[in-house]
Order: C-alpha cells, then sequence, then structure tokens
C-alpha cells in the first residue's frame, strides 16, 4: 500500500570503506552499467533523467528485458520531460517485458510552474551490492556521436560498499511518493573494504533548501589549497560566485571548467559568461573545453569531491532533484586532479585582457540572457 508522503531525507551519515571507481569515457562506463545488468540476480533499480531512442537506450532496454526474463525485478523512473526522446514503442517493450515503470511529473498544460520541476539525477543501483552515479543520460550523446561526431565528455563512479545502501534508500523515498512500495531485499555485502574509502550521499529536492549546495559552499569556503569545478551548465548563485572569489584571494588556486562553443544550450553558457569578468579580475581562472561537449560535473576542496548530477546551478537546485556523491580521500582526489588536468590540457584558458576584447555580439548575447535569467530567477517552485 502506498505511504503517506514523508520529509524526505536528503543527507546521509558518513559511510567507511566505499570502494570507488572513476570512469571517465561513455564506452567505458555503459560497458559496466550493461555488465551489471547482466549480472544481477535479484533487483535492478534505474533512475534517470535524459532518455533518447537509438543504440544506448536499446542496449539498455535489452538489458532490462533480459534481466526481467530471468525473474529479476526491474524498477524504474523516468523523468517526464527528460525522457521526451524514449519512442512510445521502447517504453512498450520495457513494460510488455516485467519492467515496473514511473514517469515522474509528466507534463500537463494545468500543472504551470510544476512542470519546470525535475528529476534530474542518473543512478543505477544492483542488487544493493554496487551504484553507478553520475551525469550521464542514456542518449547516443554521450558515446556514439554528439557534437561533431565525437561522444560528450562525461564521468560516472561507479561505488561499492556501504554507501550504496543510502543511494538505494535514496531512489526508494523517491519511489514511494508516487506508488506502492517495492518489495525488495535489504542491500547485500555493505561490510568496509579495508582499501576504501570515505563516501556519503547527498541529495538536493528542488524546493527544499539544498544540504548538497551548502556543502559545496562550505567546502569552498575553507579550502585551503585547491579549489577545481567542473560543470556543463554553470549559473551560479551570488553566495557560490562570492565564496570562489575570496578563496582566490586567500591564495586557494581556484579553476572554473566549462564548455566552449560546442554546447548543446548556448543561451546558459553566455547567462554564466556575464559573472566571468569579476572573477577574472579577483583570480579565478576560468577554462573552456574546446574537443566536443563538457556535461561532466565535478567539484574538488582539497581532498574533498563530489560527483553526480548537479551542475551547481541555481535553477537545478531550485527546480531539480539531484544527487551527489561525496568523497573525502587524498588518493582519490589526486586522480580526480589528473584527470581534471588532462580535461584542462584540451581547454582555452581566458584572461583578463582577451576577455576585454571579446565581441560585441558575444557582449550583447549575455546581456539578453542575463535578463532572461533574472526574470526566471523570480519564479518560486510551488509547496510539494
Amino acid at each position: 500500500m502506498r505511504r503517506p508522503r514523508a520529509r524526505p531525507i536528503l543527507v546521509w551519515p558518513w559511510r567507511q570503506g566505499n570502494e570507488v571507481q572513476l570512469l571517465r569515457e561513455g564506452e567505458q562506463f555503459f560497458a559496466r552499467m550493461l555488465g551489471a545488468i547482466e549480472a544481477a540476480r535479484q533487483y535492478v533499480l534505474l533512475e534517470m533523467y535524459l532518455l533518447e531512442s537509438g543504440i544506448i537506450a536499446s542496449r539498455f532496454i535489452e538489458a532490462l528485458a533480459r534481466s526481467a526474463a530471468r525473474g529479476v525485478h526491474v524498477a524504474a523512473i523516468f523523468d517526464g520531460y527528460g525522457s521526451l526522446g524514449l519512442l512510445a514503442t521502447d517504453r512498450a517493450r520495457l513494460m510488455q517485458a516485467g519492467v515496473q515503470l514511473q514517469i515522474y511529473n509528466g507534463l500537463h498544460w494545468r500543472k504551470w510552474l510544476r512542470n519546470f520541476m525535475r528529476n534530474h539525477r542518473k543512478l543505477l543501483l544492483v542488487d544493493g551490492e554496487t551504484a553507478f552515479i553520475g551525469g550521464a543520460g542514456l542518449t547516443d550523446a554521450f558515446a556514439v556521436a554528439g557534437a561533431r561526431g565525437t561522444p560528450w565528455r562525461e564521468i560516472m563512479l561507479q561505488v561499492c560498499g556501504p554507501a550504496v545502501g543510502d543511494w538505494q534508500a535514496a531512489f526508494l523515498q523517491t519511489w514511494n511518493r508516487e506508488a506502492d512500495e517495492l518489495a525488495l531485499p535489504p542491500p547485500q555485502n555493505r561490510a568496509e573494504r579495508a582499501q576504501g574509502v570515505p563516501g556519503r550521499v547527498v541529495l538536493s529536492a528542488g524546493w527544499r533548501r539544498s544540504p548538497l549546495a551548502n556543502e559545496v559552499v562550505t567546502r569552498i569556503r575553507t579550502a585551503r589549497r585547491r579549489v577545481w569545478i567542473m560543470s556543463a551548465y554553470f549559473v551560479p548563485s551570488r553566495r557560490f560566485r562570492k565564496a570562489m572569489r575570496q578563496a582566490a584571494r586567500r591564495g586557494v588556486d581556484v579553476r572554473l571548467l566549462v564548455p566552449g562553443a560546442l554546447t548543446d544550450h548556448p543561451w546558459v553558457r553566455y547567462a554564466a559568461r556575464r559573472f566571468y569578468g569579476r572573477m577574472l579580475r579577483k583570480g579565478v581562472r576560468i577554462f573552456e573545453y574546446q574537443p566536443h561537449m563538457l556535461h561532466a560535473k565535478m567539484t574538488l576542496c582539497d581532498d574533498w569531491a563530489s560527483i553526480g548530477s548537479s551542475n551547481l546551478d541555481r535553477w537545478g537546485f531550485k527546480w531539480n532533484l539531484e544527487g551527489n556523491q561525496e568523497i573525502d580521500a587524498a588518493p582519490f582526489a589526486d586522480l580526480l586532479a589528473s584527470s581534471f588536468e588532462d580535461d584542462l590540457s584540451r581547454s582555452s584558458e581566458l584572461d583578463t585582457h582577451r576577455w576585454r576584447q571579446r565581441h560585441w555580439l558575444d557582449r550583447a548575447r549575455e546581456s539578453v540572457a542575463g535578463a532572461l535569467d533574472r526574470w526566471a530567477e523570480r519564479w518560486r517552485p510551488p509547496p510539494p
């Protein structure tokens, strides 16, 4: 039976002994995810914002259908807007295979502002043993043919250990808001790994004050060595911008990696660029990724990292369900830093001189995008 709505848990305790692997490219993380689905014994849980019919979506539909045919319990939450590109025939294939499918906040004109409330999380969980978290959707853009025929740049995490149980609880509290409770066994193999790292699950629920955002700002404010941020759609709030400028002024290495001209939302890029001048003057280093579309999301403050679905943009914190995995361990932070520096080598760094010399048309676009952003900022989400 359906449970009464309860205030969602948005932050879980720190868990010791998690095994965390960084997966850098679409072919790598999609292969791992599909392999985990094929090996599932009891259940598969999938929570996904962006889905689009094509090669990648078909691979996952077939894997989920095969698992369901073996008697594995398969349940999926798809966002009502992000999954519009998934053909009705593909949805029918999933349901005919026995997959329990829930659509989060399907679009309807009577909902008005509620249509902006989206489930932006990306989570795959198998048997309570393995979780995949990051920013990738199930579309061909991440592995087959993105901008200029190259896949979008994305990262995912594969997590095993105690934190997986918290990701399962996060999925279930979203599922149980709109459907009957899933009968699942408790997560297995949650024992701490001897070589594991501390990890914590942190969520954002749109209309509520976000502990995910609060923790990132706190870490920026207390960082001593580095604040490195990678974001696909970075339109930060005033307190984010202030925290970054203050960190740079006290000598912290502050770097921001964002998309270059190759982006699927150019007006979001222009809205963000209107903040660059002041940040550059205060010592923040800004890089624009060049080879293809940058879609990855990562924050690294000293040895603490946060990776998941959040772009750290104020629209997302106001309207979206988001989910990130936090890790606090020097070896993993060094691995992330190496990956970040590799991406910087493929990027173009902005400087104050070049910024002042940018084309007048870019300035005009930034002004228009900024006006639209300020107008949208006045909207308030309705209560849940």
